[in-house]
């Protein structure tokens, strides 16, 4: 189906759930993935992180406090999001700026979470260098029998919302006259949309 300006929502973020459920009912693995691109003192980084819904229009996601990303987002707060939904032919990409969620938020979102992933956030020290697996292991079943009950979610773990700055739909065409269109935040808090060249 064609992106046309005229059809397109005045709210980018109607479109983007409208984008992000057709991909959950068609079967896209993992359809909360994002890739999280930054950049610190090491140079630019990207990985794959999942979004947690929105608060106040930001993009949420969870994370070490000292992992790479981590220190990135301290360096600079300019980061950039990625979704792609191959099976509907989908492409969303996110610029903003990123700040950590409150203390109270992060542990509200934690009490949510599987017990075996609680405790592996509380077991890992994020991009650190392990001596083997069979450590990291050990560590959770020392953490489970310490904790056999509610597991603390760590003091240096939390969220990030990026709030955007624009967000930008891509739409796969044949001849690859891709769709684009970019909603850029103005001044007066409005979106100004725009078509952008394939």
């Amino acid at each position: 189906m064609p992106l046309n300006e005229s059809e397109a929502p005045r709210d980018p973020y109607v479109l983007f759930n409208r984008w992000l459920r057709e991909a959950q009912e068609a079967g896209a693995p993992q359809p909360d993935a994002m890739t999280l691109a930054t950049s610190g003192d090491e140079g630019p980084s990207a990985r794959m992180v999942l979004f947690k819904g929105f608060d106040d229009g930001d993009f949420l996601f969870y994370s070490n406090y000292s992992s790479r990303k981590a220190r990135d987002m301290s360096y600079d707060r300019r980061a950039a999001l990625v979704f792609y939904w191959a099976v509907t032919h989908h492409q969303v990409r996110v610029y903003g700026m990123v700040h950590k969620v409150k203390r109270a938020e992060s542990e509200r979102y934690f009490a949510t979470r599987p017990r075996g992933a609680q405790l592996s956030a509380l077991a890992s020290r994020q991009s650190s260098v392990l001596r083997s697996r069979d450590a990291l292991e050990r560590r959770v079943l020392d953490l489970a029998a310490r904790f056999p009950d509610a597991v603390p979610a760590p003091r240096d773990w939390g969220g990030y919302a990026l709030r955007p700055r624009w967000i930008e739909f891509w739409e796969s065409r044949e001849d690859r006259l891709h769709d684009r269109l970019r909603y850029s935040v103005r001044t007066t808090g409005t979106w100004r949309l725009e078509r952008l060249a394939p």
